[in-house]
């Protein structure tokens, strides 16, 4: 009589890590052709607040994200700061939709630092938001530069926080550049400006 055999147990399958996401690095080729060139807003109607950087840089350019520059701390400060569950990726961009928030620019031409755009662009851009603004009507406009917003919408008086003009129905603010080369803010100090907006909206 044949002994009965036990069943086969089940071989667990070796977990696998999960691996964060390195972005692409363009090349230099396509960092090169990525000047002048323009990337999407992320944007619609009704949001809580549409962060606006100054200009492109040539990896937004390239990669069509905006902030995607490694270094940039736009995405930890935002995190940091509350108005996301997580840090998001820049190729993530299109989930703040969801969550209320956009991202657009004063100037559109990406190029390879914020001081090659001329004063005459920076006030085109700051009309164009203006009407975007009107158009689109967010709760709050979050500026992230404090020259930016001086020479786009001649306020040379202008300090970082609200700003006592608003457009049409929407508060204005001025947050730092999140930037890299913006020594003046660290990563802490930077995400602190931003919680401070997010403060404000929640009372």
């Amino acid at each position: 009589m044949r002994k009965p055999t036990k069943p086969a147990q089940p071989v667990a399958e070796p977990v696998q890590p999960v691996l964060p996401v390195q972005p692409v690095k363009p090349t230099a080729e396509q960092l090169l052709a990525a000047r002048d060139t323009t990337i999407p807003d992320v944007a619609g109607p009704g949001l809580r607040v549409l962060f606006c950087g100054i200009n492109p840089g040539l990896w937004s350019g390239a990669t069509g994200h905006h902030f995607a520059r490694p270094g940039n701390r736009f995405w930890p400060a935002l995190h940091r700061s509350g108005f996301t569950p997580r840090q998001f990726r820049p190729d993530e961009q299109g989930e703040l939709l969801g969550l209320g928030l956009g991202i657009t620019n004063v100037a559109p031409r990406a190029t390879a630092k914020a001081d090659e755009l001329t004063s005459d662009e920076l006030r085109a851009g700051g009309a164009a938001l203006t009407d975007r603004v009107l158009r689109l009507r967010p709760r709050a406009l979050a500026v992230l530069g404090i020259g930016a917003y001086r020479t786009g919408f001649g306020r040379r008086g202008a300090a970082v926080g609200r700003q006592p003009e608003g457009i049409g129905d929407t508060e204005v603010w001025v947050l730092p550049n999140p930037s890299g080369l913006n020594a003046h803010y660290t990563l802490d100090t930077l995400a602190e400006e931003f919680r401070r907006l997010r403060e404000a909206l929640e009372r």
